[in-house]
């Protein structure tokens, strides 16, 4: 049962029969679900994300515990849990309970359980990517070089091989960018790709590269307007959960920085789930809190609403939690002082009702029960209820096999994003460039070793007249790029041929393909 202008969350007061909504035009004001485990918060993150895509709002949501694939089959009444979803519908008056799938759309970032996920390594910008590689200010700095180098000489930089070999451009050139931009050390480069190294082991690569996520793909409705429901596959992928983290804060900071201006529509553009919230906050500077209070601030005018999904409020800094109007408390435990504390707080965030201690109940409530509070059609938080969630229209837990894969198939975006590309740049230009100058120089060794030997023959009296003269290898054209004129002084000064092959295969080997 839903108005609509509003979602159905459950009934609440005395014998849970008030229903409490969310406002659809209220939606983009952001909100809150938390409770500690097993309390029925994904089910609530499920239900949600049913009437949000049944009032024709996309949705993105991040599937942690692989629990949330059912969306995508309509629940039955062969189900366990029936006859107690029923006699819980007709509790709270949902007069209109049935079962129903809903369009969704699979991704992962390994490409496994759904359509790749990627961006580009000047998308995802050095400020995210040194989040994401836990860099110090200095290794940040180092890295704000080599994004500008990359720009200033038309270097693209898509994939982590690009990085990679951007890096080392940098640390070839590292005496005279330091004049130009500051310190740039060796061993900070060093620190770098080291750091990459550990990204790649994670599965970081994957991530970045092309075809790009175009937000487009991701912000669409069904043919029957419905919206699409965006499901990341976030099981494996929490393993890293700083790569997780920083992926769905490029996705936020993505759309803000894309979608247009619209105001306060009547419905939001966009809904975001952001599930296991703490660990965007965990460690993370201030100058990247900051960030996310203004995008949160902000993007709401843009038509999106961000949901944070956590097990205490206090997980969320003070500055974002004020700027959460819808709030869903599942039961939080208080079993340390530090547990009473976090719960207080929790209690003093709602408007208080009279007809209960929201502290004790925050305590109280069973699994399916909440304390809910949302913004009212003039923007104002409505009074705290105990309310008893209503039970899910599509599968409860994970989708059948069979169900799974025939919604993978039946994917509109089947086929764009599965086969990455890997146009040329920053790694294969400098590659080029590398090659080029060796190629080069060899040659202008070859030409010097042979008119040597010719001029020793001509010495000898083996030869009638002197040989010509092969231009000096020290003279370097001035339309030589000081890498190019670097590496060939490298491979001239070379004492032997010994020498000659060792740098020969050290280049070689910084700039050996993958």
């Amino acid at each position: 049962m839903a108005g609509s202008d509003g979602i159905f969350i459950g009934g609440g007061g005395d014998g849970y029969g008030s229903a409490q909504e969310l406002l659809l035009k209220t939606a983009n004001r952001h909100g809150l679900i938390s409770g500690a485990t097993g309390t029925g918060k994904t089910v609530t993150l499920q239900i949600l994300a049913e009437g949000f895509s049944a009032a024709g709002v996309p949705v993105f949501l991040s599937d942690v515990k692989g629990d949330l694939t059912g969306l995508c089959e309509a629940g039955s009444p062969e189900h366990k849990l029936h006859g107690a979803f029923t006699k819980r519908a007709e509790t709270i008056g949902f007069s209109d309970y049935g079962y129903d799938a809903f369009p969704a759309v699979f991704w992962d970032l390994y490409g496994e359980a759904g359509h790749p996920v990627r961006t580009t390594v000047t998308e995802m910008g050095p400020l995210l990517l040194s989040r994401l590689l836990e860099l110090t200010e200095a290794q940040e700095g180092v890295l704000n070089i080599a994004f500008r180098l990359a720009d200033e000489e038309g270097l693209l930089l898509i994939d982590l091989k690009d990085l990679q070999a951007m890096l080392v451009h940098v640390g070839e050139r590292a005496k005279e960018l330091s004049l130009r931009y500051g310190n740039v050390a060796p061993a900070t480069v060093g620190a770098i790709q080291r750091r990459l190294l550990v990204l790649e082991g994670q599965g970081g690569a994957h991530f970045l590269g092309e075809p790009a996520l175009r937000l487009e793909d991701m912000i669409r409705t069904a043919p029957d307007g419905r919206g699409q429901i965006n499901l990341l596959a976030a099981d494996r992928l929490m393993r890293s959960p700083r790569l997780y983290a920083t992926f769905l804060l490029w996705l936020l900071s993505e759309l803000f920085e894309t979608l247009p201006e619209v105001g306060d529509p009547e419905k939001p553009v966009f809904v975001f789930f952001f599930d296991e919230a703490h660990l965007l906050f965990d460690g993370a500077p201030k100058a990247l809190v900051d960030k996310v209070e203004q995008v949160a601030r902000l993007i709401r005018s843009k038509g999106v609403g961000i949901y944070f999904i956590t097990q205490n409020p206090a997980d969320v800094p003070d500055d974002i939690l004020g700027q959460l109007g819808a709030r869903v408390q599942h039961a939080l435990r208080a079993y340390t002082p530090r547990d009473r504390k976090a719960l207080k707080a929790a209690a003093e965030t709602f408007r208080p009702n009279p007809a209960f201690d929201t502290e004790a109940a925050i305590m109280e409530v069973g699994t399916g029960e909440a304390l809910v509070s949302t913004l009212g059609p003039k923007g104002a938080p409505s009074m705290v209820e105990r309310t008893l969630i209503r039970p899910p229209s599509s599968r409860l837990g994970p989708a059948s096999p069979e169900g799974l894969k025939a919604a993978r198939a039946a994917s509109p975006l089947a086929g764009i994003y599965e086969a990455a590309l890997d146009r040329e740049s920053a790694f294969e230009m400098l590659r080029g460039a590398a090659e080029a100058a060796a190629r080069e120089a060899e040659e202008a060794e070859a030409r010097a070793t042979r008119a040597e030997a010719e001029d020793r023959e001509f010495r000898a009296a083996r030869r009638y007249q002197p040989p010509a003269r092969a231009a000096s290898p020290r003279r370097a054209s001035r339309s030589d790029s000081v890498g190019e004129a670097l590496m060939k002084q490298v491979v001239r000064t070379a004492g032997s041929q010994i020498t000659r092959s060792l740098v020969r295969g050290v280049l070689g080997g910084l700039f050996r393909g993958r």
